[in-house]
């Protein structure tokens, strides 16, 4: 009897610890943006657009003024986000196409199989995962988000669909997903308020067990759909903004919904929260990039260069503004490195856990150089200088530490500097893959966008 009470004793104790353990691993919660533009936040400036939640998140975390995306266009961002190494090491280089290369078929349009996602590496570590919101990581069975790392999916596949219903069954790629439910149309009010309840409510049930959300919102992509209630709050901007606006201030209050929800179940504290946009203002969005040149697409800052904020209580400095380069490829090892965990065997993340680089004592830097590649464009950043190849055009060469908006082109003026770029990008390009499939827009709009003499938001947006 007594060995019996023993053993009860033990398995008692053994299950309160675990218990203990699951509850004390840090939650992570990546939050993307889609196509906001990088002047539309408060806190990098904006005052035309109330985000107060968005802000919060800054005056509670750090605000990194020099970060980057991985392409200036929405899936293969996302693909690097998702997976911590470069697109290009596993042919994702273009947005999800209809125009595989030799050798590869359509069926292998998405996260190359062999590669594993951040819901992999969080799951392998004891994590509940979600997937909310926009995916556009390929549309075949293969690629369906619970095939991918994430035990929950509730979003559309595709690359964009209506905020409101449609009138008729959409295409599958459009379609609402709650799992591998398609949602009825009849269901659906405003997609931004569905995914903010489904994150709320996924917290809520999970709030006894670690877990790993990724909320990517497909606010402010097109089409602009906006709650007539938020549009009349802007009346005094021009139409399209005056969407633009709308749908920002439904987004910002979104977040602000789930950050009360950690509250309310009391997880805020031990919650780690990425934001993120996906890439540059969109040329057909209204989006505002501010002193940035260049939208979505290109390899301007414009088209790169994004919002990004981190917030851990006591973990992350609060109020603190980061100047180094730092990288969305940096998301998946940060959420590993806090949740303790370890990558899945073999991985090895072309980004780095930004906590120690963020302390304000630590004054290495995460990264010496970063790369972009998409078609016939190139770009390499390191340390202060830039420089965009984009087929046979002029090289250009900018000194960003004075010259943010790339006004003044060195390439003339600094030849070796030029030539280490160069050489640079080409010793990173025989590491990565060929694409997998090429671009639907082909690459005439990359050659034009990059050219000195195309300045103004006017002639930027006639090359989507």
């Amino acid at each position: 009897m007594r060995k019996f009470l023993k053993i009860c004793l033990l398995l008692w104790v053994s299950s309160i610890f675990t218990a203990y353990s699951q509850q004390q691993k840090t939650n992570v919660i990546v939050i993307v943006v889609d196509d906001a533009g990088y002047a539309d936040f408060g806190c990098y400036g904006g005052k035309e657009i109330p985000t107060p939640n968005i802000n919060q998140i800054a005056k509670n975390g750090t605000l990194f003024t020099d970060a980057y995306v991985t392409a200036s266009v929405c899936a293969p961002s996302r693909a690097a986000m998702l997976t911590g190494l470069y697109q290009q090491r596993f042919g994702f280089e273009h947005n999800t196409s209809s125009k595989p290369s030799p050798g590869y078929k359509l069926s292998d349009v998405g996260i190359a199989k062999n590669v594993p996602t951040i819901g992999n590496q969080m799951k392998a570590n004891g994590y509940r995962t979600i997937a909310i919101g926009k995916w556009h990581q390929g549309d075949t069975e293969p690629y369906f988000p619970m095939n991918r790392g994430f035990d929950e999916f509730y979003g559309f596949i595709g690359g964009h669909r209506n905020f409101f219903a449609y009138d008729k069954v959409p295409s599958r790629e459009a379609m609402l997903f709650n799992n591998r439910e398609i949602v009825p149309e009849s269901q659906v009010t405003y997609l931004t308020d569905m995914f903010t309840d489904k994150a709320s409510d996924f917290i809520v049930k999970n709030k006894s067990n670690p877990f790993f959300m990724y909320l990517a919102y497909n606010a402010v992509h097109t089409p602009m759909n906006a709650k007539k209630s938020s549009m009349q709050k802007f009346a005094h901007l021009p139409e399209g903004r005056r969407a633009y606006a709308a749908m920002m201030v439904a987004l910002d209050e979104g977040i602000g919904k789930v950050i009360q929800t950690l509250k309310d179940q009391q997880l805020y504290d031990n919650t780690l929260i990425f934001l993120i946009n996906d890439n540059g203002a969109a040329t057909n969005n209204n989006a505002d990039n501010g002193k940035l040149r260049g939208l979505k697409g290109s390899k301007w800052e414009g088209g790169i260069r994004v919002a990004f904020l981190m917030q851990w209580p006591g973990k992350v400095p609060a109020g603190n503004v980061y100047h180094n380069m730092v990288s969305s490829l940096d998301i998946l090892p940060t959420a590993v490195a806090a949740s303790n965990g370890k990558f899945v065997e073999k991985f090895v993340p072309d980004g780095k856990n930004l906590v120690p680089f963020i302390d304000r004592n630590n004054r290495k830097k995460p990264h010496e150089a970063l790369f972009w590649r998409r078609g016939v464009a190139a770009a390499v950043r390191k340390d202060k200088w830039k420089i965009i190849k984009a087929g046979d055009n002029p090289l250009l060469l900018f000194d960003l530490s004075k010259d943010t908006s790339e006004t003044t082109n060195l390439a003339l003026k600094k030849p070796k500097k030029v030539k280490e770029l160069l050489r640079e990008l080409q010793q990173w390009e025989q590491k990565m893959d060929k694409p997998h499939w090429f671009s639907d827009y082909g690459d005439s709009n990359q050659l034009m966008k990059h050219r000195m003499e195309v300045v103004g938001r006017e002639m930027e947006r006639k090359y989507p």
